[in-house]
């Protein structure tokens, strides 16, 4: 049987824990997998809210497969969950769910499982539900007393600071390393990422790409639509690249790409796809516009052309300035 006292001293435990990090994922897997240790249960569940639409997502799921639940959400004021989350109320049922009119059986459903017990619990930061935690058939019937309550709100509280302190710290370090123009990568982002390759010995391509004639396209429709064109073509560009690739706003008109564990044939192959691609693709329809844009690349590896990022960084601008030398919208090797 679970004391309060046992709940208090997890508490102290998961602090220490969870301090040591700001990962949300780590924090959210370090809280649910020592609160199921504690208090044994069918399972244990962790959705977020979206700031978006409302809806509630799976973050973390103990005791039960959560492959059947990627992708599935709980709409506002949907089931047990969703209504926690909408009224910012903590609900415990401690036998006959399925007799009880707020519950929806959709999950059970899903995955197979039946659900009798439910302790369902807001966690809220700033006086904003940011998520719900459920725990599901708990073992012990006397988590449900009232005694029990204000420890399980002590204890979602803290957790909520905890993901709020943590998804801030992490939106902070992408407005670091984030471009206002294009909402890619800035520079600052390119020296680190770098730095972190040539550290681990990673073989790698480095792609510079500049617009070609880009300043006819200021010129005509003005810095405004300039630089939404230039986010349409980051965005083109990203769609097309492999996961681990990373593509860098550079600075005016001009990116890199980073493309790691690939080699320079492989490369070229996968730059003229998408020199060929930028070239056929159209901007600023939604200024009831067609603009067309083409580009020069150059293009050099690590080891192969350079064992130093200086060097590496300009024999790729090299490589750049080449392609304009040979008439522009042409890919070049260093």
């Amino acid at each position: 049987m679970t004391s309060t006292e046992d709940l208090m001293r997890s508490c102290v435990e998961i602090s220490k824990a969870v301090t040591a990090t700001l990962n949300v994922d780590q924090i959210m897997h370090i809280i649910l997998n020592r609160m199921s240790e504690l208090i044994p249960a069918r399972n244990w569940t962790l959705y977020l809210v979206d700031p978006v639409d409302q809806t509630l997502g799976f973050e973390v799921v103990v005791g039960l497969d959560k492959a059947p639940l990627e992708g599935f959400r709980i709409q506002p004021g949907e089931g047990i969950a969703g209504q926690v989350a909408q009224t910012g109320l903590p609900v415990l049922i401690p036998h006959d769910v399925y007799s009880d009119g707020r519950f929806n059986a959709r999950v059970d459903r899903l995955t197979g499982f039946k659900t009798e017990s439910v302790i369902c619990l807001p966690l809220i930061a700033r006086q904003e539900v940011i998520g719900v935690l459920e725990l599901i058939n708990p073992e012990d019937p006397t988590l449900f007393d009232d005694v029990f309550l204000p420890v399980f709100s002590l204890l979602s509280d803290f957790m909520a600071i905890a993901i709020f302190n943590a998804r801030n710290y992490e939106k902070i370090n992408r407005l670091v390393i984030t471009d206002d123009v294009t909402d890619q990568y800035n520079t600052r982002f390119l020296h680190e990422h770098l730095d972190r390759l040539l550290e681990a010995n990673t073989a790698f391509s480095l792609v510079f790409l500049d617009l070609d004639d880009f300043k006819k396209v200021v010129d005509t429709h003005g810095h405004q639509l300039g630089s939404r064109m230039l986010k349409e073509v980051a965005t083109m560009i990203s769609t097309r690249l492999d996961p681990d690739d990373r593509l860098v706003h550079y600075g005016g008109d001009e990116f890199v790409i980073i493309l790691p564990d690939k080699g320079t044939e492989e490369t070229i192959a996968t730059i003229e796809t998408l020199r060929r691609a930028l070239g056929e693709s159209v901007f600023l329809q939604s200024e009831q516009l067609s603009v067309r844009v083409g580009a020069s690349f150059g293009i050099a590896h690590y080891p192969r052309d350079a064992a130093d990022k200086k060097t590496l960084l300009q024999m790729a601008d090299n490589a750049l300035y080449s392609s304009k030398d040979r008439g522009k919208n042409t890919v070049t090797a260093a």
